[in-house]
């Protein structure tokens, strides 16, 4: 298949283009390198420098040639941000999104793969399932869940097949390919700077937390897991008209539990600062992902969290500034 990568210079999009080319299909990746990296992008990618606010460059791009699908991944991710910032994610994530789902509906494109987030659902002291309750505690969550709804419709009107794959947490790391955001707000690499000597602490946001230690929960999933989840997806929605799954290992893991993890990979003590917690996020956000497993034979490869915080480690501690 040729397949249109947007976001595909980032972390989740560069490694799932990179499976695509793996698997023998024709990537095209547009990307504005506001977040990613042109370094990341794959080797054999055709690659298209531009913004999804751009209408016509977008549209040239797409009619460009003739696709099989899309897979977005092209958003602001900040949750902590988004709730400081509202119009600046409303406009990226949702708009944007908008711009490129009419493009791609006018090209002609059939299958739409979205990178979704556990961000839509509202925080439960239960594992998290496709029907659990929705209600985003932050503005980022909000705007993913506008977007699988401008989907729905979409799927009823003009017949696109979509898939939203919301997931909890990617971490880890694949040989040569990491996490590098600028600024980085993930709890692993920012843990991780601190056994590099890049930072003096690691923060715990919030102690007070309804959880066995005090901290926030949370569902962490090898980048690697995440990307054969995206590519079973793209297959079944020749068959499938609309797929909503949960991506994660079902495993919560709280902040204190992380930081104590990488204490171990690492061998550094990591001295921590605890603060106040951060506006919009949830207590505990942890994946029930029977239906994928059941549906698609989806089966993560690296649950541990010892595995993915190693993976981590490797990546960044052999590419201390990141792509850079």
């Amino acid at each position: 298949m040729n397949i249109f990568v947007t976001g595909g210079a980032g972390y989740i999009g560069s490694a799932t283009a990179e499976a695509l080319l793996k698997a023998r299909h024709t990537v095209t990746v547009y990307d504005s390198l506001v977040t990613g990296y042109r370094q990341a992008v794959p080797e054999g990618a055709r690659f298209v420098h531009a913004d999804l606010d751009d209408e016509a460059a977008l549209s040239a791009a797409l009619s460009a040639e003739k696709y099989n699908a899309v897979m977005h991944f092209a958003a602001f991710i900040e949750a902590g941000e988004s709730m400081n910032e509202p119009g600046k994610f409303f406009h990226n994530n949702l708009v944007n999104s908008l711009h490129l789902i009419e493009a791609a509906t006018r090209a002609g494109l059939r299958r739409f793969v979205l990178s979704s987030t556990a961000a839509v659902y509202a925080s439960s002291d239960a594992p998290l399932g496709e029907d659990s309750p929705l209600d985003p505690a932050n503005v980022y969550g909000y705007t993913k869940l506008a977007i699988e709804n401008t989907l729905e419709w979409y799927r009823r009107i003009h017949g696109l097949h979509y898939a939203a794959l919301r997931y909890f947490n990617a971490a880890g790391a694949l040989p040569g390919r990491g996490e590098a955001h600028q600024p980085e707000s993930h709890l692993i690499p920012l843990v991780l700077r601190v056994a590099l000597g890049q930072a003096e602490a690691a923060y715990i946001y919030g102690t007070d937390y309804p959880t066995p230690d005090g901290t926030a929960i949370r569902d962490y999933i090898h980048i690697s897991d995440l990307v054969s989840a995206h590519l079973l997806a793209l297959d079944a929605l020749a068959e499938r008209d609309r797929l909503v799954y949960n991506l994660g290992n079902g495993n919560g893991y709280s902040v204190r539990e992380v930081v104590e993890t990488a204490r171990r990979v690492t061998g550094h003590p990591i001295p921590v600062v605890e603060s106040s917690r951060r506006n919009g996020d949830a207590a505990r956000l942890v994946a029930a992902s029977g239906k994928i497993r059941r549906e698609l034979g989806w089966q993560p490869q690296h649950p541990d969290l010892t595995n993915i915080v190693a993976s981590a480690w490797e990546w960044h501690r052999t590419h201390p500034e990141g792509y850079s």
